[in-house]
């Protein structure tokens, strides 16, 4: 069992038919969610589970709304950004899903934090990275 930081495959033909909307305020809405060590999750991952997905206290099921940053471009590369997303709460989480709520849950991409991270003062933090063609969570090349 293990979680490995991917673009999910089902994502990449889903974009090329138009399935997901970036756009700020107007288009769909995307989500994170957290799991555990238990959690399978790879470029396989189609949708959103609950298998595997942390309890805790400040923790609710589904994860969090992300606040999308408008599509750009970096060089060549297409990039969308995510501001940060954060929880109050003792949790623990060995990783992420970020899926498309609006679309039947559709899944995005798995991030793998390589090892059970934990809440800090009571805040879990997903920190998302620079916003440039080699850093941006969701890039295409």
């Amino acid at each position: 069992m293990a979680i490995s930081t991917a673009i999910c495959t089902s994502f990449k033909r889903e974009i090329l038919v138009g399935t997901h909307d970036f756009t700020p305020s107007t288009g769909d809405t995307f989500k994170i969610a957290l799991y555990d060590s238990t959690a399978v999750l790879d470029a396989s991952t189609t949708a959103y589970t609950t298998t595997g997905e942390i309890t805790g206290t400040g923790y609710t099921a589904g994860g969090n709304t992300l606040v999308t940053i408008a599509p750009t471009t970096s060089g060549t590369t297409a990039i969308v950004d995510f501001d940060d997303s954060s929880w109050t709460g003792d949790l623990t989480a060995n990783g992420a899903l970020i899926y498309n709520s609006s679309k039947s849950n559709k899944a995005v991409c798995v991030l793998a934090f390589g090892l059970n991270r934990s809440s800090i003062n009571n805040s879990f933090v997903v920190k998302f990275p620079a916003a440039d063609s080699g850093n941006a969570v969701v890039r295409i090349a």
